[in-house]
């Protein structure tokens, strides 16, 4: 099993430490490969957890790999572009985007889309709200749609990718984020994660539904199909 998670900030940063945790215990083999291009810096330790300050990849995989020896972890201290994606993402790939702008899900998305087998987990939120959406691929056909299906957000993005921000720009990116927010995301892909495990074992009917959103503010999470 080859994975990939993409963003390692605050939807990311908590997401592998379970993450490995569970596939350590797998009878399997399995490479997680860690890829952010931004560093771990004082600001960030109010909602993002690390050890060290430095690029975020190389961090967690100098920390992962000495509690998780089962699996071959490794890092890329870049950005996710057009033009390397190919690299980053390959078939049969279950890919975790923690990303935060749309540019970037548009090329995963798409990169998914060309190979015959893959599997894309996004989330992402805003102060007190987000989503979570899977594509599953599958010999070439679509078992749940794309990340653009019924998001124009993402089909036609407005922000940039951080591979093409300036310095300036990328210190002036963002939005005010909530710790809490952050987590519910990474438990949902999480959850996803290991439903998408139990249905690709199983392979019996379709995949209840293609993505989650939740709200902390009314305490709701409803799933849904947009096929």
């Amino acid at each position: 099993m080859n994975i990939v998670v993409i963003g390692i900030g605050g939807i990311g940063s908590h997401l592998v430490r379970p993450l490995c945790r569970y596939l350590n215990e797998l009878a399997e083999e399995i490479t997680v490969t860690l890829i952010d291009g931004d560093s771990f810096e004082p600001k960030n330790g109010t909602r993002q957890e690390f050890s060290e300050f430095g690029n975020k990849a190389e961090v967690l995989v100098k920390e992962l790999s000495g509690q998780y020896p089962k699996l071959e972890i490794s890092g890329k201290a870049w950005y996710v572009t057009e033009e390397n994606v190919y690299v980053a993402i390959n078939y049969g790939d279950i890919v975790f985007s923690c990303v935060d702008n749309h540019a970037t899900r548009k090329i995963l998305s798409d990169r998914c889309a060309e190979l015959k087998n893959a599997t894309l987990i996004s989330g992402g939120n805003d102060y007190s709200d987000g989503n979570v959406q899977i594509f599953i691929r599958q010999n070439g056909e679509n078992i749940t749609p794309p990340l653009t299906h019924l998001h124009p957000e993402i089909e036609n993005p407005q922000d940039k990718n951080p591979g093409e921000m300036s310095c300036e720009e990328l210190a002036e990116s963002g939005s005010p984020q909530l710790i809490f927010t952050n987590f519910l995301a990474s438990a949902w892909m999480l959850t996803t994660f290991w439903k998408f495990l139990e249905w690709r074992d199983d392979q019996k009917g379709h995949f209840s539904y293609s993505e989650v959103y939740f709200d902390l503010m009314t305490g709701n999470a409803r799933s849904t199909s947009r096929n």
